[in-house]
């Protein structure tokens, strides 16, 4: 498992960390799609998150690599969301602001990315990593998915 970071500076140095990966995990904080970036505050954080998102998914490169992906801080989203609206980042929503029609629709927006949806799925899951029941049951089911990637290349599944 790599971590690569998720600054821009760092972005150069990801492609040799994917070489014949089975997965790929890619993290979004949830509660970040009212904010912008430290190096350019222009620039919404979910806004990034999905144009990075998009690069991965539909790179050439990772067509037969599982995606992964964790709507991560979702404790602090369904807080955050009922103060600051998400039209912030999406100005189309016009659904509400609570948690489970919100997040479902940052969800779409991601999944939506994907290009090639009949021969690869986006694995969601929503995440609080200080919620260790919440964790342990994303962690089994990411396992699941890379054995049977595996069992999959070798042809047993």
């Amino acid at each position: 498992m790599f971590d690569v970071g998720g600054q821009r500076s760092e972005r150069k140095k990801w492609i040799h960390c994917f070489e014949g990966v089975t997965a790929i995990i890619f993290c979004v904080a949830l509660s970040d799609y009212d904010l912008v970036l430290a190096e350019d505050e222009e620039m919404n954080r979910m806004h990034e998150s999905m144009k990075l998102f998009d690069s991965i998914c539909n790179n050439k490169w990772f067509t037969g690599t599982s995606v992964i992906l964790f709507l991560n801080k979702k404790d602090l989203f369904e807080d955050k969301i009922q103060k600051s609206p998400l039209t912030i980042c999406y100005p189309e929503y016009s659904g509400s602001n609570v948690f489970k029609e919100a997040s479902t629709y940052i969800q779409c927006q991601f999944e939506d990315l994907n290009k090639r949806k009949d021969t690869k799925e986006i694995y969601t899951h929503f995440t609080c990593a200080t919620d260790t029941k919440n964790v342990q049951f994303v962690f089994d089911s990411v396992t699941d998915v890379i054995i049977k990637a595996n069992l999959k290349e070798v042809g047993l599944y």
